[in-house]
């Protein structure tokens, strides 16, 4: 049986097939029936009405980013057409999210792994045709190696992982007032509402604990134009 905080990820790919619910309730009555019993918690749900014109899927994103935000588990009605989905597979990889389809219930996350895994293996291929083609070059009497002018590069590396770290922060926090801006749509509109929201909806503050007035309106001042 379910059990935990899961957020649901639906997909549609006409705007007719998303005004009309066609397709839409079977897979939110997957979801139902995979979620029926245990002890879960449905935090939110995200359609996404594609195009064949467009490649940004911001509904997957929102989905992904409550994810994150709330230890929750990414739950879709069926694998069989998102494992064809290109951009799809792409995100949840980069996510790190915790996954699970209603249809195939053992297939998550690891599943992901690996179809990602039969792109690993291209690019060893790869990295192994190009070992193989500096062997040949050095064989020739090419000079291989030495100081490449990167050197400067290499020295860079502590002030470059501290960029990461503060990329992160700074997606993070980008992510956490795009859920504001939906509670402030929903009627929060003091920040001590908001921050309650934040509180039951299970994000965690940046260092962890629980949201007061002063840390969302430094979310709020920091995101700002």
């Amino acid at each position: 049986m379910a059990q935990g905080k899961f957020v649901s990820y639906l997909r549609v790919s006409s705007a007719k097939q998303g005004r009309s619910g066609l397709g839409l309730e079977a897979q939110r009555k997957a979801v139902a029936d995979y979620l029926n019993g245990g002890a879960w918690e449905l935090s939110g749900e995200f359609v996404e009405v594609e195009s064949g014109k467009l490649d940004g899927r911001p509904q997957l994103e929102a989905a992904l980013a409550m994810c994150e935000l709330t230890g929750a588990t990414l739950v879709v009605a069926k694998l069989d057409r998102l494992s064809r989905n290109v951009a799809f597979l792409a995100a949840l990889q980069d996510s790190g999210a915790r996954f699970v389809a209603a249809d195939m219930p053992e297939a998550n996350e690891l599943t992901i792994h690996i179809m990602a895994a039969v792109a690993q293996a291209e690019r060893k291929a790869i990295s192994k045709r190009t070992k193989e083609a500096l062997a040949a070059a050095k064989a020739r009497g090419t000079k291989l190696g030495g100081n490449r002018g990167n050197l400067e590069d290499l020295r860079k590396g502590p002030g470059i992982s501290a960029l990461v770290r503060s990329k992160a922060s700074i997606d993070r926090a980008e992510k956490v007032r795009r859920q504001i801006e939906t509670f402030q749509a929903a009627g929060a509109v003091s920040l001590r509402a908001i921050a309650d929201r934040l509180n039951a909806a299970g994000i965690t503050a940046p260092r962890g604990g629980t949201w007061k007035a002063a840390q969302v309106k430094r979310i709020i001042d920091s995101c700002s134009p």
